[in-house]
């Protein structure tokens, strides 16, 4: 039986994150035939995301500018319970999307469940069962697991998260994490700049969690700085983030100091490019322990626990915290060390071989099509 119309489909995005893992998602349903975009930013993290939409040559159908200065959790829920409301009840859709763990994507799957539209989880069953770290990301995705109709895990262990949680197989599709669709993309379609390009033998830094807001910062600042010293020919590289309890911290303990460079935060094409050229990573972030692994750099989390286990055990990260010692004891292994190299860039990614968006749409077409024949 032929698609009688076009599906509506609202894919939702409000941080910089989110929206490295739906582009893809968004450029396929857009080149498909049978599907219906109506692209949704909720601009929770507007000042970071305005220059992916540039990169992704993406201009949302919808803004729902859920922020404030000064914003509570609380009030940030309220206030994207509202707008979401609202936009579900002027317009149609056949399915909702979102991909990831914020606020955001809890709140639009907790909405699709009060409208009874079907709502597909982008980067499903991650967890380190731990309601702390991440905050409040670990709760977020445990409340959209019973909201979700279509989970897509990035990894057998992520389905089998779900299945503990009572999720049924059938709703489970493991199809990798289209994270890595997008590094892919941006290193073939856009051209490294000349701006970082003099400097090699490149260790990138980022840290932004909340739990490492503090002392956290610091210990991790004090192991740079003693990198830095301990290899003289190394050039840290260590891109601030915005957030006020981040920068204080990094810029009293590290401005100005000898091969340690203090950069601006970057566009995700820049950033990947670096990635793409660095000896390693040292990192809090969840997305970039997925992105280093998938261009063969060792990744050293600067996490006491993570969601991304497949880094783990396939020996491309390494969980070291925030110990000023332990941090500088593993760096110092990878730099000294061709052995302990190798062993952790085994040229393959456990998160994927950048088709996940493919997967994705073909299963929303699928069931989309199966739920209008009955």
């Amino acid at each position: 039986m032929p698609i009688q119309r076009q599906f509506v489909i609202g894919c939702i995005v409000g941080t910089r994150p989110e929206l490295i893992k739906m582009a893809p998602i968004i450029f396929k349903l857009k080149a498909s035939a049978w599907a219906k975009v109506l692209f949704i930013n909720t601009a929770q993290h507007r000042s970071l995301l305005d220059d992916m939409l540039t990169l992704f040559d993406l201009a949302p159908d919808v803004d729902l500018d859920v922020m404030t200065v000064d914003q509570s959790l609380g009030g940030l829920t309220a206030s994207l319970c509202k707008k979401l409301e609202n936009l579900v009840n002027n317009q149609y859709f056949d399915a909702l999307l979102a991909a990831g763990d914020t606020t955001t994507v809890f709140v639009s799957s907790l909405i699709a469940f009060y409208h009874h539209i079907p709502f597909g989880h982008i980067e499903a069953g991650l967890r380190t069962y731990n309601s702390k770290e991440p905050f409040p990301e670990e709760i977020n995705r445990i409340l959209t697991a019973p909201l979700a109709v279509w989970h897509f895990a990035p990894t057998e262990l992520e389905k089998v998260n779900l299945l503990r949680e009572n999720i049924a197989s059938a709703k489970i599709v493991v199809t990798g994490n289209p994270v890595i669709d997008s590094l892919y993309w941006v290193l073939k379609h856009k051209p490294a700049d000349d701006l970082y390009t003099h400097w090699h033998n490149i260790v990138l830094v980022t840290a932004h969690r909340r739990e490492n807001f503090g002392e956290p910062i610091k210990n991790i600042c004090q192991a740079v700085i003693k990198l830095s010293k301990q290899f003289p020919h190394v050039h840290f590289l260590f891109p601030v983030h915005p957030n006020p309890n981040v920068q204080k911290d990094i810029h009293a303990m590290l401005n100005k100091k000898p091969g340690i460079h203090l950069l601006p935060p970057l566009r995700y094409d820049e950033f990947a490019h670096l990635m793409n050229r660095c000896l390693l990573v040292l990192t809090d972030s969840g997305g970039i322990q997925e992105e280093a692994p998938a261009l063969n750099k060792p990744v050293v989390i600067l996490r006491k626990i993570t969601e991304r286990p497949a880094v783990i055990s396939e020996g491309v990260g390494v969980l070291v915290g925030t110990k000023t010692q332990q941090i500088v004891s593993k760096v110092s292994e990878l730099l000294s060390s061709e052995a302990a190299y190798s062993k952790m860039t085994p040229g393959k990614s456990p998160y994927g071989d950048g088709h996940a968006a493919e997967r994705i749409v073909n299963y929303v077409k699928q069931q989309l099509t199966a739920m209008q024949r009955k």
